[in-house]
C-alpha cells in the first residue's frame, strides 16, 4: 500500500469507528484497506495517549473481515497450527521471523515501550492463539511474511464482495 493511502483520513476514523461502534484509540495509519477501499486494519502505536502499553500493533476492524476470521478460529485451525509449529522446523522458522517483522515495524514508530518489548501478537512465535492478529499482520504486511497468518487468509470468504466494509 502507497503511503497516502495509508493516512487516516477523517472519513477513514469515522468509518472505523461505525466499524467498531466506540471511537477508535490512537490510530496511527491504516495498514489494510479491503478492495471496496474501506479501511480493514489499522496500525495502533504500542503506547496509547492514555499511557496504556498496548502490543497489538496491527488491529483489524472491518467487521466482516472480524466476523470471518472469528467463524475461522471456530474450526480448531489454531491448535492444528500450534501442532505443526512442534514438528515442523521450516514453518517454525518463518513464524518466528514473522514474529520479528511484526516487532520490527511497530519498532520502526520508535516509541519505547519496555513492558511490550519482544512481544507482538496472536501467540508468535511460538504457538497461534488469535487468527485475527496473524491475518491483520497478513493482510499489513503483504504475502510471503506470515506464513500461519497467510494460510488462515487463503480459508476466509471474500468478505468484502457483496457489502461495504463498513
Amino acid at each position: 500500500m502507497n503511503q497516502e493511502s495509508r493516512v487516516a483520513t477523517d472519513a477513514d476514523l469515522a468509518t472505523v469507528e461505525k466499524q467498531l461502534g466506540r471511537s477508535p484509540r490512537d490510530v496511527h495509519a491504516i495498514s489494510y484497506r479491503c478492495p471496496c477501499g474501506k479501511p480493514a486494519v489499522v496500525e495502533t502505536p504500542p503506547r496509547l495517549s492514555d499511557g496504556e502499553p498496548f502490543p497489538t500493533f496491527y488491529y483489524a476492524t472491518c467487521p466482516r473481515l472480524t466476523a470471518a476470521i472469528s467463524t475461522l478460529e471456530t474450526t480448531g485451525m489454531m491448535e492444528e497450527m500450534s501442532k505443526r509449529l512442534e514438528t515442523d522446523a521450516e514453518l517454525a522458522g518463518a513464524y518466528a521471523a514473522a514474529h520479528d517483522d511484526y516487532i520490527a515495524a511497530r519498532s520502526a514508530l520508535q516509541i519505547d515501550v519496555p513492558e511490550i518489548e519482544n512481544i507482538s501478537a496472536g501467540g508468535m512465535p511460538n504457538r497461534v492463539k488469535c487468527l485475527h492478529a496473524l491475518i491483520a499482520h497478513s493482510l499489513s504486511a503483504g504475502p510471503g511474511v506470515n506464513p500461519l497468518g497467510d494460510e488462515a487468509l487463503a480459508e476466509l470468504p471474500q468478505w468484502w464482495k457483496h457489502l461495504s466494509c463498513e
